[in-house]
């Protein structure tokens, strides 16, 4: 053989390895992400989520494939959203922003795994056998803000109080969500002395009205629900709220930042790392009967000091001393 004619046939094997080598590669993992509400309204949750994936070896684009799918607060297609994503044929699916995501996924499939964060009891809903042995394809976080009703009730009385009417918004559309908190708030409110007015909202149209009613009865207080559907309208709710000057409490951080008065609830963001923990962990072969539902232990509570100062409230020291955060 000619040195030339070498130098070629090596030359075109050199250049042949890596199509071999890449054919011998598996294909990467795909994750169904599914949301009840929007990207806008969930970025730094999802930089949570990213961040749990990559402390279990994944990024993004690198060695798995995300799949978003987004309901933009139209509930009524997240099992349209649910079923496309079996049909993908995804390795895991994430079912976060409410219960009514984790109905959808778990109705569309009982074989591929589904990892979820809820603010509910997920052995009360149906989702799993127990805490510790969830047992079928459903596991997750459970951040447990139907638990935090009374404690959230009572940092707002001692910020407010002189309140002894109080109206809360809940949102019908999540119906387990909203009975949860009607209940706590039902005990934690005879203790302190409050009479409670409800008002429902599951549209922008409903905030607005609901405000307006708010607006005519003039209740101390108000209380809103955790709820994905208001943290997606934290900036309308904040607004409102200033408007007509109405000491608000929310169940997350991201509205006091956003100009309300106080929160107090779990660190969603740290929640979603959560998630992408248990995602990134099945991918390596864990399976969901056997990952326990894990508690929510990042409990947070932030004061808008300014928004305080606006509304003609003095923070007691007590409260300062116990917040995490005080924006000024």
């Amino acid at each position: 053989m000619k040195r030339r004619d070498f130098i070629t046939l090596l030359g075109g094997a050199a250049a042949a390895w890596p199509v071999a080598a890449g054919a011998q590669q598996p294909a990467m993992p795909v994750i169904g992400f599914l949301h009840g509400t929007s990207l806008e309204t969930n970025v730094d949750r999802l930089r949570g989520f990213h961040r749990g994936l990559k402390d279990t070896g994944y990024v993004e684009g690198e060695n798995v494939t995300i799949v978003y799918r987004w309901a933009e607060n139209q509930i009524d297609r997240l099992p349209e959203l649910a079923a496309d994503l079996v049909r993908r044929q995804v390795a895991v699916i994430t079912a976060v922003g409410g219960p009514v995501s984790v109905l959808a996924a778990k109705e569309a499939t009982t074989t591929i795994p589904i990892v979820f964060n809820i603010n509910e009891d997920p052995v009360k809903l149906g989702f799993v056998a127990s805490l510790s042995r969830p047992g079928g394809n459903l596991t997750g976080i459970n951040f447990l803000s139907g638990e935090l009703v009374a404690k959230r009730l009572e940092l707002l009385h001692q910020l407010v109080p002189a309140a002894t009417r109080l109206a809360v918004l809940v949102n019908p559309a999540h119906n387990p969500n909203t009975e949860s908190t009607l209940r706590g708030l039902e005990t934690a409110a005879r203790a302190l002395g409050l009479q409670i007015q409800v008002l429902n909202a599951s549209t922008i149209r409903e905030i607005d009205a609901a405000f307006a009613t708010l607006v005519s009865e003039r209740p101390d207080a108000l209380f809103v629900a955790g709820d994905p559907f208001f943290l997606s309208r934290r900036v309308q709710l904040v607004n409102l709220a200033s408007r007509h000057a109405i000491p608000t409490t929310y169940s997350t951080r991201d509205v006091a930042e956003a100009g309300g008065l106080m929160s107090y609830g779990t660190n969603l963001t740290d929640n979603y790392r959560q998630v992408g923990v248990y995602v990134g962990r099945i991918l390596k072969g864990a399976k969901p009967a056997d990952l326990p539902v894990e508690q929510a232990s990042k409990f947070e509570l932030v004061i808008n000091a300014s928004t305080a100062r606006m509304l003609g409230l003095t923070v007691p020291d007590k409260l300062l001393a116990l917040a995490d955060e005080v924006i000024e």
